[in-house]
């Protein structure tokens, strides 16, 4: 009877012992993940429907802040008062809003356009005056466009200089700069070499009461260009020689990219009111006439007169950084000819360029020196062909 007992409770003990040990296995493998949501932490079970959400939770949309914004609803030519019916209220993202803008319709009614406006365009302060005094004084056309940081300067072109008049306003052009070395004394400051006159010195007679003798300078009129030099002649003999140049210095050419990334603001010469920005013009409807009797039609066709061809621009104006503004025109006052090079519209940025030289050309495209040989052909070469072009603008020194 003891004995059954005994093995009764130690049964339980084993049944409860293998209860517990699986509740801590259930347990263990379960385990526990953190969810973080909107910067709070929750604990949950792993398979909860928390657990879950959390795994397929979307990332929240941040909703994109928008402002008023007073804009055109149609073209305000300037000088125009602005009226209730050509502007408009719209939203516009915050971020990308103008700093000068308007967000109240009545703050830009009757003020007056100081630049053509153009429809769909925000309305700044800038571009508004209050009265037809201060339109006349807030300037040019030119002066409005020109990028923040810039100057404008006017420089001659022609049509070799100008890319064939290809070049445009809003362009953007880099210009290359040709320049003539010439070696020059530096005392002096002119071309070397130098020219020499003969000086004697002329000894008079000793003066007997002073014991002196007077000296005098006296100049060959004769002017000499060259050098003193000396040569051995056939036999041992010294002999002194004069080696003179048998034409002027020629001068080293050398071209180089100098002002770079300039826009261009306009070509040839301005309007006389400083309007650079129109309306377009109101396209006009012809009015049909009569039909002419049969022996008048002849009489009434008479030859158009021919349309004139306008002139094409010699100058440009540049927008470019105030101290390549100071180079520009130092270049232009020394008479170097300077020629744009018209960048594409899909380049931000160049490679740096060399300068060239005639040792940068034989250099670089391997162009070897022609021997001296004991025969040559007939006739002789003695030039090649230059470029010739006419419109062409000669800067005088």
């Amino acid at each position: 009877m003891n004995r059954t007992r005994v093995l009764i409770i130690v049964s339980l003990l084993l049944v409860i012992v293998g209860v517990m040990i699986a509740l801590a296995l259930v347990n263990q493998s379960r385990g526990t993940v953190t969810v973080t949501t909107a910067g709070d932490t929750n604990v949950a079970q792993q398979g909860t429907p928390v657990a879950q959400a959390a795994a397929t939770a979307l990332p929240t949309v941040t909703p994109v802040p928008y402002v008023e914004v007073v804009i055109a609803i149609q073209d305000i030519p300037r000088g125009t008062r602005v009226a209730a019916n050509a502007v408009t209220i719209v939203l516009w993202p915050e971020e990308a809003a103008p700093v000068a803008g308007y967000s109240n319709i009545e703050d830009v009614l009757g003020k007056i356009a100081r630049t053509d406006i153009y429809r769909e365009q925000p309305i700044l302060s800038n571009i508004l005056v209050d009265d037809f005094q201060s339109l006349a004084t807030v300037g040019s056309d030119a002066a409005a466009i020109i990028p923040p940081n810039r100057v404008a300067v006017a420089i001659p072109i022609d049509r070799l200089t100008s890319v064939a008049y290809a070049i445009r306003p809003g362009d953007r052009v880099d210009i290359i700069t040709s320049l003539l070395f010439v070696d020059v004394d530096q005392t002096f400051q002119t071309i070397e070499p130098n020219q020499f006159n003969l000086v004697n010195l002329v000894l008079g007679e000793v003066d007997p009461r002073t014991g002196t003798q007077p000296r005098t300078l006296q100049i060959d009129p004769l002017t000499i260009r060259g050098a003193f030099d000396s040569r051995v002649l056939p036999g041992g003999f010294v002999t002194p020689i004069l080696i003179s140049p048998s034409e002027q210095p020629r001068p080293r050419l050398a071209a180089q990219r100098t002002v770079q990334d300039a826009v261009v603001i306009w070509l040839g010469d301005f309007p006389l009111d400083g309007r650079i920005f129109r309306p377009a013009p109101t396209p006009t409807i012809p009015v049909p006439t009569n039909t002419p009797a049969p022996n008048q039609q002849g009489q009434q066709q008479a030859q158009p007169a021919p349309t004139a061809t306008p002139a094409r621009p010699d100058i440009i104006t540049l927008a470019v950084s105030p101290q390549d503004a100071v180079v520009l025109t130092w270049m232009v006052e020394a008479g170097l000819p300077l020629t744009f090079a018209l960048r594409s519209a899909q380049t931000s940025s160049l490679p740096l360029t060399d300068s060239v030289t005639l040792d940068y050309i034989m250099t670089r495209f391997n162009i070897l020196l022609p021997e001296k040989f004991n025969y040559s052909i007939e006739p002789a070469i003695r030039s090649i062909r230059q470029i010739e072009i006419g419109n062409r603008i000669q800067l005088r020194q």
